[in-house]
């Protein structure tokens, strides 16, 4: 999918205007509850567009803007409560898809509050439910003070703030692509619509409705998520009858970072599409496009004879995480050393 293969639509609510597009065919999976969303501005991102075009082989994706943010309606702020997001997705389905059809539900990070509280309200509406990388109550995110500085240094420094956001998001990302994540965030939403939706993310709570799903559910976790804990999407799991826990490798937040095949291939399966494993004698091209970038990064400087020390140097990273790479990059290209992975690299031309 390409950037001109988005269109972008709006419905209202209230005399706000609510930005959504839809790509794709086949049956409706609404994406729903990102705190800090941009249509356009994502769609621009080659991961964030092709983990989206995974899904959308076999689906309907649609996402959409909460009012305040990206390409909605800027001049009122985000919803504080889980109602009132509940009022916006509600809007967005009604607009998006039939009015006696069923959706799916991708509901990731504090998008899971929103997504949860749909179905568990609109039982009949609600084919299956994903949740990804999310929590149950937002005051476990961090500890009280933890959350007063974060909302403090927004209110009074949002540019410090995105900062702070983006080095918690993007963990192991370059020093560029943090610069560009910042930048997002500002273009995303104003300070006060930032302060906002940040005040709510921590302030939502789902722990009363997630026993009333009765959808089938997939809940996905990435066991050194940064931002929020592995143990927070357990407990989601626990708490939603029947739901299937799936723990995932890597420690990026965003889905459509790190190994988003995995979390692209959990949802497509769950959703009933047919999805098939990468295979062990792929071809070199194959096995390397699942690489991240950043693993291509460590790849190179491995096939150059650097340490782990030299490397996380080299990269501002910590040498474990260096450690964690290689044994990623060693389990995906399917070799059984380091040297081999750096003979791989070699012989394959990417360095």
């Amino acid at each position: 999918m390409q950037p001109e293969d988005q269109v972008i639509r709006y419905t209202a609510l209230d005399g706000r205007t609510i930005a959504w597009s839809a790509v794709g065919a086949g049956p409706v999976l609404m994406v729903g509850g990102w705190w800090s969303s941009h249509l356009e501005l994502d769609w621009r991102n080659p991961r964030f567009r092709a983990f989206v075009a995974h899904l959308a082989q076999h689906r309907t994706v649609i996402r959409y803007d909460r009012p305040g943010t990206g390409v909605s309606d800027r001049d009122v702020m985000p919803a504080r409560t889980l109602d009132e997001e509940l009022a916006t997705l509600e809007a967005v389905v009604e607009a998006a898809a039939p009015a006696s059809g069923t959706v799916s539900l991708f509901g990731a990070s504090s998008g899971g509050g929103v997504t949860s509280l749909f179905a568990a309200r609109h039982p009949e509406r609600v084919e299956r439910l994903v949740l990804y990388g999310t929590y149950a109550r937002g005051a476990e995110l961090a500890p009280p003070a933890a959350r007063s500085t974060m909302l403090g240094i927004v209110e009074q420094h949002w540019g410090l703030g995105s900062r702070m956001l983006a080095d918690l998001f993007l963990p192991d990302a370059t020093v560029q692509e943090r610069d560009e994540f910042v930048e997002f965030q500002r273009r995303t939403a104003s300070r006060e619509a930032a302060l906002a939706s940040l005040e709510a993310a921590y302030a939502f709570d789902s722990t009363g409705h997630l026993g009333d799903v009765l959808a089938p559910t997939l809940v996905l976790h990435r066991r050194a998520d940064r931002a929020i804990p592995f143990a927070l999407g357990k407990d989601v799991a626990a708490r939603i009858r029947n739901a299937r826990f799936v723990a995932l490798e890597g420690d990026d937040h965003f889905p459509w970072r790190g190994d988003a095949d995995a979390v692209a291939r959990e949802t497509s399966a769950f959703l009933g599409a047919p999805v098939e494993a990468p295979k062990a004698n792929a071809t070199p091209a194959a096995r390397s496009a699942h690489l991240t970038e950043r693993e291509r990064e460590v790849l190179r400087l491995v096939a150059r004879g650097e340490t782990d020390a030299e490397i996380a140097t080299h990269l501002v990273l910590s040498p474990h995480t260096v450690h964690r790479h290689v044994a990623n990059i060693r389990t995906k290209l399917g070799v059984p050393s380091r040297a081999a992975a750096a003979a791989w690299a070699l012989r394959n031309e990417l360095i």
